[in-house]
């Protein structure tokens, strides 16, 4: 896997490319999914379609979330725009929640009207169509999740994994069309709605998870203790160091800052214990691309406070 750019452009062009694949297959199968639904008479499978459509607004909101929080740095903003990325995030994990309300609303209505009217003989059978686009897309809908979220993972871009799982939200939800369209045709028309009621789960579940690792994201929070030892061991390593005093770190966005008061041999020339501190400074800003910046003190070695 190679390493999370450095380059907010490069960043941004992955994930415009990433974001246009999918907005042209969504754009196609939505509209082969439609087509099939209506054709097939499932409303399932309208259903899933709709979920697809979404999909479409989903990826334009990554990709202008994305082109804001890859803006340079500025007065007003010094600290960047990374942030932006979450908002993006939050705002899919909305467009989820509404799009499986929606769905799982439809399907309400039309089990309790079924029930209620004894009308099972009025709803129709879903023909071989709607059955043969459940299949195209389950397997079209995964290939576009595995595909997003490894350069999701590649960029470490929330916005972008979030599309991802909206990918894997929709192959589920294909699975439950495929499965309540299956049961319809062998003579169980209520299973149609009702698939589309556990679809309407697959993507509020999926809206749920969007929405909390987005709000992760935009409260600070340290490292794991994992990135923060390797960090220490990094500083440690550089040449003068003789000891780590204090370290914190705080997640902003994709992005770590860090903030370290490394100890030095008191009795050296200033000159020498700021060369130190810029060896430190550069050393972890090359081995870790996810720090954006880093704060290095420097306090006189004291033998008994060593750590």
């Amino acid at each position: 896997m190679s390493k999370i750019p450095n380059d907010p452009n490069d960043f941004e062009r992955t994930a415009t490319r990433v974001t246009s694949v999918s907005i042209i297959g969504n754009l196609i199968l939505s509209a082969f999914k439609v087509f099939a639904g209506i054709i097939a008479h499932s409303g399932a499978m309208i259903s899933d379609a709709v979920h697809s459509a979404s999909d479409v607004f989903s990826s334009i909101v990554v990709i202008i979330g994305i082109h804001l929080s890859s803006k340079d740095s500025d007065k007003e903003h010094p600290y960047g725009h990374e942030r932006l990325e979450c908002v993006a995030a939050i705002i899919l994990a909305a467009i989820l929640f509404m799009t499986g309300f929606s769905i799982g609303a439809d399907a309400v209505r039309t089990v309790v009207r079924t029930f209620t009217t004894d009308s099972f003989e009025v709803l129709p059978e879903p023909g071989i169509l709607a059955l043969i686009a459940a299949v195209i897309s389950i397997v079209t809908k995964e290939a576009m999740f595995w595909y997003t979220r490894i350069y999701a993972i590649r960029i470490d871009s929330s916005a972008l994994m979030a599309d991802a799982w909206h990918h894997r939200s929709d192959a589920l939800s294909s699975v439950g069309a495929l499965i309540g369209i299956a049961f319809a045709r062998l003579g169980f028309p209520i299973m149609d709605p009702i698939a589309s009621l556990v679809i309407c789960i697959f993507i509020v579940k999926a809206a749920y998870d969007v929405f909390r690792d987005a709000m992760t994201k935009m409260v600070d929070h340290a490292c794991d203790n994992e990135i923060e030892e390797k960090i220490r061991d990094c500083a440690l390593s550089q040449g003068g160091v003789l000891g780590i005093d204090e370290l914190r770190t705080r997640e902003f966005g994709n992005k770590i800052y860090v903030d370290i008061e490394i100890s030095a041999d008191g009795s050296r020339p200033l000159r020498e214990t700021h060369a130190i501190a810029e060896l430190v400074h550069d050393e972890l800003e090359k081995q870790f691309p996810k720090v954006k910046h880093v704060m290095v003190h420097v306090n006189p070695f004291i033998e008994e406070h060593a750590k």
